[in-house]
């Protein structure tokens, strides 16, 4: 509990509202605070641009009131109707609720924000401020773009929506930095008035939208010249011109800076649509993966888990773990764990039936899987991480030292027989089991049907063969400019097999190592983009 979490039983009659700045957009940037005020509300008022953000925190079945109402006098109007959000608050705070109104960057520069908070004062709702970053600051910092250097020059933050001419003329007459809050297609509108309070035109200016996500853009230009080279980047005109845009103006914001501080776009995959086919159940990590990376991920489920058809053969072999059947036993996939582990908590079994039996483990993923249920792998492959692997490292039988001549071994029903083969030539016995069936899902929605056949993904990644027959089936094969990376050769085969051409192959057969040489390969073509002068 941190020192600002407020215990509320006295109160709760009453309810209780925390302000909660959700920061510019990337929702790495809420702060410890915000996310713990999240997972104990009971109702959630966001504004529509960060709901998304936030409400990945807030625990299930808290309420979302939406703040646009769409009937059929906002639709004739085409502007969606506006419920007032102080009434929507101060309805849920008499109620006894915790709210939590959420705002973007931070509420203390929010008007709206402070307009609620003085009507819940005046109505005796206690209330609380988690601030957050705003956009001001940090899409600037996302951008590569200063503010200030050692020598420490003024920085003057101007929202062009309510700047009077005396706030122009201030900052025009300046030499401070200049963060302008405004929108694409008014920038240049801000960049006249302040060359008209008296800024030069050759002053150096960028323009940011989007900022602190993976659609972040900025455009270098001065006071002078922005309007055409929004133009000339055909940025406007636009039917996305009325988009929030941060512009810095002054030194600090020149482009031989930005070359060498625009750390967040020149990630190897900004800006990447990233396909990722997997089942359901281990996608997010290789997602957050791709994230770090810049790109932008989008999961579709290609392979549904299923208990196999006949569960007696898995039930026999679970039993005989526990009375000294086995030797050992290997785990191929982290889905071979996790059917075993749900069969441990079926019989009320846990990590101490593994007592006396070695375990074998191929891949981080699965060894990390076993750790989380409390068994530390005694074989992991030293080399490749695959059934391969596994048998160069395998102990030949050895009746002196091995009591037992058996090995468990629970996979998939399409597993290959390569495992089973290598460990019967060692001299072992093996009960080959089918623990989980692989079956395919269901088809994505047709739009992302048409985005994958059209070329709308700039990456596909194939982690088994068995993922490329499937989306080619449910979905399509991808455009030939979509890059394929496919996590080793079995599953590059598969993928010529189908048509399409391999880019990228994971060094070892692993989804972290894959995702690192998707971002190697975009690294590469980035650089070679630069060295060339063409546009990345």
């Amino acid at each position: 509990m941190s020192p600002t979490t407020t215990d509320l039983p006295a109160y709760s009659a009453s309810g209780y509202v925390t302000f909660l700045g959700a920061g510019p957009g990337d929702p790495g940037l809420l702060t410890l605070r915000a996310v713990e005020a999240l997972a104990g509300a009971d109702v959630l008022i966001a504004e529509p641009e960060v709901l998304d953000v936030v409400r990945t925190h807030a625990r299930a079945g808290v309420s979302t009131p939406a703040l646009t109402v769409v009937d059929d006098a906002s639709t004739a109007a085409g502007i969606p109707a506006i419920r007032d959000a102080a009434n929507l608050v101060m309805e849920a705070a008499r109620g006894g609720k915790r709210v939590v109104r959420a705002v973007p960057g931070d509420p203390g520069l929010d008007g709206d924000a402070g307009r609620e908070m003085l009507a819940c004062a005046s109505a005796g709702i206690r209330f609380e401020v988690v601030p957050g970053i705003a956009a001001a600051v940090g899409v600037p910092a996302y951008a590569g773009v200063p503010l200030r250097d050692a020598h420490g020059a003024d920085v003057r933050f101007v929202d062009a929506r309510t700047a009077s001419d005396r706030c122009w003329t201030e900052v025009g007459a300046s030499d401070a930095t200049a963060v302008v809050s405004t929108t694409l297609d008014t920038v240049a509108a801000a960049a006249g008035e302040l060359v008209a309070a008296g800024r030069k035109p050759d002053t150096p200016m960028t323009v940011t939208v989007a900022g602190t996500t993976t659609r972040q853009r900025t455009w270098t230009a001065t006071l002078g010249t922005i309007a055409v080279t929004l133009k000339q980047a055909k940025a406007l005109p636009s039917p996305e011109g009325h988009q929030p845009a941060i512009a810095v103006v002054g030194e600090r914001s020149a482009a031989a800076q930005r070359d060498q501080l625009a750390w967040f776009e020149s990630k190897p995959l900004f800006g990447w649509k990233v396909l990722v086919p997997r089942t359901k159940e281990q996608a997010a990590s290789l997602s957050d993966q791709l994230r770090s990376y810049g790109a932008v991920p989008h999961e579709v489920p290609t392979i549904a888990v299923e208990p196999p058809r006949t569960p007696q053969q898995m039930e026999r072999a679970v039993k005989g773990l526990v009375t000294g059947r086995y030797e050992w036993i290997a785990f191929t996939s982290v889905n071979a764990v996790k059917a075993v582990r749900e069969k441990f908590e079926e019989y009320g079994l846990d990590a101490r039936a593994f007592a006396g039996i070695k375990v074998a483990a191929v891949g981080e993923a699965t060894a990390a899987s076993l750790v989380d249920f409390g068994v530390k792998p005694d074989l992991v492959p030293s080399g490749e991480q695959s059934a391969a692997g596994l048998l160069e490292d395998w102990p030949p039988y050895d009746p002196v030292f091995d009591p037992i001549d058996r090995v468990f071994l629970p996979r998939a029903d399409i597993a290959t027989e390569t495992l089973v083969a290598g460990l019967i030539e060692l001299g072992w016995e093996v009960d080959d089991v089918t623990a989980y069936r692989t079956v395919r899902a269901s088809p994505p929605p047709a739009e992302t049907r048409e985005a994958i056949k059209g070329g709308g993904f700039d990456a596909v990644l194939f982690t088994s063969s068995s993922t490329v027959r499937n989306l080619v089936g449910i979905a399509g094969k991808p455009h030939n400019v979509t890059v394929i990376a496919c996590i080793g050769p079995a599953t590059a085969k598969t993928a010529e097999e189908h048509g399409l051409r391999v880019d990228v192959m994971s060094p070892e057969p692993s989804v972290h190592r894959l995702a690192e040489a998707l971002a190697a390969f975009g690294a590469a073509r980035r650089t070679a983009a630069l060295e060339a002068g063409d546009p990345v």
